[in-house]
């Protein structure tokens, strides 16, 4: 059996998991699991879609044609994507892709290479 975290509130030890959450019984604090505390602040862990964690800098390949917004181009199968950026919003990651530019991509989307 894994020890779960503790509240990052309230240092309470009775943490339990909800889906993809924590939830701390004693002060009602939810935290996703796709989140560590380093040094007392909250840092989100950025997985690929087969849950390998990445940086920035990383380099990855993308696992699915990808229409792009406003356009009739296609990111396609394999394409490889190098130095990638790490953001926060509804896409987690900022790049720039050769023949297209500067483009945003969700993780889900992608594999570490």
């Amino acid at each position: 059996m894994t020890a779960l975290p503790k509240c990052p509130l309230c240092s309470s030890e009775f943490t339990y998991e909800n889906g993809d959450n924590y939830i701390c019984p004693e002060c009602a604090h939810e935290w996703s699991k796709n989140t560590s505390v380093e040094g007392g602040e909250r840092q989100r862990v950025y997985k690929d879609a087969f849950g390998n964690i990445l940086n920035d800098g990383d380099s990855v390949t993308v696992i699915k044609d990808l229409k792009v917004k406003g356009s009739s181009s296609v990111v396609k199968v394999g394409t490889k994507v190098k130095n990638i950026r790490l953001v926060d919003g509804d896409h987690d990651i900022d790049c720039k892709i050769d023949g297209i530019g500067a483009m945003q991509l969700k993780t889900e989307f992608v594999k570490k290479a």
